[in-house]
């Protein structure tokens, strides 16, 4: 099944959200009209925004709220990601040059603010105050897992703890919100708002690990990456985890010690590829994406059948068997 089918249930929805986020996003700043205007040229795959039209259909009604917290969470994400680019030193993002690449550094970091501050104030303008704590704890939350992703990266020291411990943050955190807010946003009570979130956080956590396990597994830049990339940034993700747990030490030093140096040749990153591969890195890594796959299904288990849950189960079921 495919992410358009599974949208199909809000796709009209998704319509009207779009024109919402146009019309949000229109300045009077001719450098940023064009930069937003290029930006609007590698759309992604909304998953964020059909997340939080998912849940609001669940917990019963697509609204306005719905599209202002939609909006919100698009904003936010795609200023993360910016800023990403540039803390990364990324010159590409999804096929086309990132915004530092094609203009620079400082004007990457300002769009991205700018981004940010249209989205808050966007629930501003609305009275959207709740909006503004779910979102604001997720930023909290990424910057976090941001930190404590690059403080890692230094000494190489992750294990699985470590590891959800970031997952969770940079990645599910945001997933979460999105799913609360569209509950919030269908006036959805407590333990529905509760229950939305956690199905947003397990979804994020398994999106992450098949995220690390393509970065072993795909075909060259089938996921906007070349493979190996993790490693070439010095990023110790769960295959790796496992295999270091089947191995010696004097194994795992060895493959440390080629991590940490400045630049590992190709042949290397593919040995270490190959290893893990080969001691069950990856099995173990998707079975660890099925077990919070299935936490996601159980969480959405106390609302009411309905096409939308429907399609929050298959989505579920697309972020593990997607090729990219």
């Amino acid at each position: 099944m495919s992410l358009s089918d599974i949208s199909s249930p809000v796709k009209e929805h998704l319509g009207e959200f779009n024109k919402h986020f146009k019309e949000l996003m229109k300045t009077n700043v001719a450098l940023l009209d064009l930069i937003i205007k290029y930006l609007s040229q590698k759309k992604g795959k909304q998953i964020r925004p059909t997340l939080v039209l998912l849940a609001a259909g669940t917990c019963g009604s697509i609204n306005e709220r719905s599209y202002t917290g939609g909006a919100m969470v698009e904003l936010l994400h795609t200023a993360t990601l910016i800023h990403d680019d540039v803390v990364d030193k990324s010159d590409e993002r999804r096929g086309m040059a990132s915004i530092n690449a094609e203009w620079n550094n400082k004007i990457a970091i300002l769009v991205g603010d700018f981004l940010l501050s249209k989205g808050l104030l966007s629930a501003i303008d609305q009275d959207e105050f709740e909006f503004l704590r779910i979102v604001s704890k997720a930023v909290r939350r990424i910057s976090e897992g941001e930190l404590l992703s690059i403080e890692k990266a230094r000494s190489l020291e992750v294990d699985e703890d470590v590891y959800f411990r970031i997952t969770a943050d940079k990645t599910a955190s945001l997933m979460a919100s999105c799913c609360e807010i569209g509950a919030f946003s269908a006036n959805a009570n407590e333990q529905e708002r509760q229950a939305m979130a956690d199905y947003g956080e397990f979804l994020g956590i398994a999106f992450q690990i098949k995220d690390d396990i393509m970065d072993y597994t795909s075909k060259k830049f089938a996921i906007g990456k070349p493979v190996g990339n993790d490693l070439k940034e010095k990023k110790i993700t769960l295959p790796l985890l496992y295999a270091f747990k089947q191995s010696e030490r004097s194994k795992v030093k060895q493959i440390i010690k080629t991590i940490k140096k400045k630049k590992a040749t190709k042949d290397e990153v593919k040995e270490i590829i190959d290893y893990v591969v080969s001691v069950g890195g990856i099995d173990y890594a998707e079975k660890k994406a099925q077990e919070y796959i299935d936490k996601a299904k159980d969480a959405i288990s106390i609302f009411d059948d309905s096409i939308y849950k429907q399609s929050m189960i298959d989505l579920a079921d697309f972020v593990i068997e997607r090729k990219s």
